[in-house]
């Protein structure tokens, strides 16, 4: 479906300017192999990781006999702790160049990887919390990293489709975990066991094809075959730029109080899911597949958006998104029933939802930032959304303990709404020449 190789054909006819016309253009729009690559290595590790966050909860309750609140207290770990290291992620990748990228992105795979097998030595939470936020702290060391290499690889004009291939081979393995550990716990007499060790071997392969299989120098060649991009001229002094200095780049301000402002009223999934089931009254047996549904959606959608980010503008579709995620709300404020068609509507939405939103604003964020600051620019932005969702979580559960879970979503849809139209403010183009069809804003 998708071509790996971004050489331009010998053969092609040159257009006067001495750009190659035809074949060639189909092939330099083509995912680089670098991406499909780091895609299988993403789909690799979230079938092992998922394997272990769909037997979790069951497995320290009911198997440890931990507390609701000791649960409460490691889902807050295991969801905190990677937007405290992303920048730190960020910043080492970009100290080693491009085969810093690697380098730092092996390191946070391998400490995930560890993890897994650490979970049948541990029985106390002290102990389970220290082997979840090393597990965390993997996963924020490499999602910069990560993200930075396939930037670099694809060409700017076509950077959200190639996320959009990254995030749906990505979600593809967050389909696949749940249902592979399903399988060992009803085909293994020690089911926990099975689980934790086949996401251990599983990991490691993971790890290995990264290590085997990715350049250890993501090339530029993109860049300089496609003319100047939106990140502006690049200085010798940016590999050592500051985070404070990077906020202080008009674009990477804005983008990032977006992603903070939208954030706050993003409802975490487990609270979404939950909201569902108790709105509709669905039985508990059913609760495992609802996550299912969101990532069947966003697995089919995410090449699709990331194509179309690439021709109306990554900022507008990034909106877009959660104007989609509004939907969702509405539909769960909605005062008549639906069934499973409310049920199948909301999460088709959902997992639109972070189609149009996760690799889109990845990508519109490699936009306005260098090359050689480019870990540190994603951390910047991930780091504050990931923080903002965090305290929308806290915030969310709060008001649904005090008024109720119909009242919180109601001022979680109205935030939303407000924090849309202040994005929408923050992200306008500047300047008179800048509009629909400018190169900035078909970019963005």
């Amino acid at each position: 479906m998708y071509l790996a190789d971004g050489r331009p054909d010998p053969s092609a006819p040159v257009s006067p300017g001495g750009r190659r016309t035809g074949r060639s253009r189909r092939v330099r729009a083509a995912v680089p192999s670098t991406v499909l690559v780091l895609g299988t290595v993403s789909l690799i590790t979230d079938i092992s990781s998922e394997m272990v966050t769909a037997v979790l909860p069951l497995y320290l309750v009911a198997e440890l006999g931990l507390s609701p609140l000791g649960f409460g207290v490691l889902d807050g770990v295991y969801n905190g702790v990677s937007a405290l290291v992303r920048l730190v992620g960020g910043r080492l990748s970009d100290r080693g160049g491009g085969a810093g990228h690697k380098a730092v992105a092996a390191v946070g795979y391998g400490l995930s990887a560890l993890c897994k097998p650490l979970l049948l030595l541990v029985h106390s939470l002290p102990l389970i919390g220290a082997v979840l936020a090393v597990d965390r702290t993997g996963k924020g060391l490499r999602t910069a990293p990560r993200d930075a290499m396939i930037s670099l690889a694809a060409e700017p004009a076509a950077r959200g489709r190639a996320f959009g291939v990254h995030r749906a081979m990505d979600t593809a393995g967050a389909l696949c975990g749940p249902l592979v550990a399903f399988v060992l716990l009803r085909a293994a007499a020690e089911g926990y066991d099975a689980v934790f060790t086949v996401s251990f071997c599983i990991a490691v392969l993971g790890v290995v094809v990264l290590l085997l299989f990715v350049p250890g120098r993501a090339l530029p060649a993109a860049e300089s075959t496609a003319g100047p991009s939106s990140a502006g001229p690049r200085t010798p002094a940016e590999p050592r730029t500051p985070v404070r200095a990077l906020l202080g780049r008009p674009e990477i301000r804005r983008l990032t109080a977006c992603a903070v402002l939208l954030g706050l009223t993003t409802v975490s999934d487990s609270f979404l899911y939950l909201t569902l089931q108790r709105r509709l009254d669905l039985p508990a047996g059913w609760f495992p597949l609802l996550p299912l549904g969101t990532a069947a959606a966003f697995l089919s959608l995410a090449v699709p958006m990331g194509a179309i980010a690439d021709r109306i503008g990554r900022r507008r579709l990034f909106l877009a998104g959660h104007l989609v995620l509004l939907c969702a709300y509405g539909l769960l404020l909605a005062p008549f029933g639906g069934g499973a068609a409310l049920v199948c509507a909301v999460l088709v939405l959902h997992g639109a939802f972070y189609a149009a939103t996760d690799g889109v604003l990845a990508a519109a964020t490699a936009d306005a930032v260098p090359e050689d600051a480019r870990g540190s620019g994603l951390a910047v932005v991930q780091t504050g959304q990931t923080a903002a969702r965090f305290v929308c979580s806290l915030a969310f559960g709060a008001a649904w303990t005090a008024w109720g879970d119909h009242t919180a979503v109601l001022a979680a849809a109205v935030g939303l709404a407000l924090a849309a139209a202040l994005s929408a403010r923050l992200l306008r183009p500047a300047g008179p020449a800048a509009g629909p069809n400018s190169p900035s804003e078909r970019t963005s």
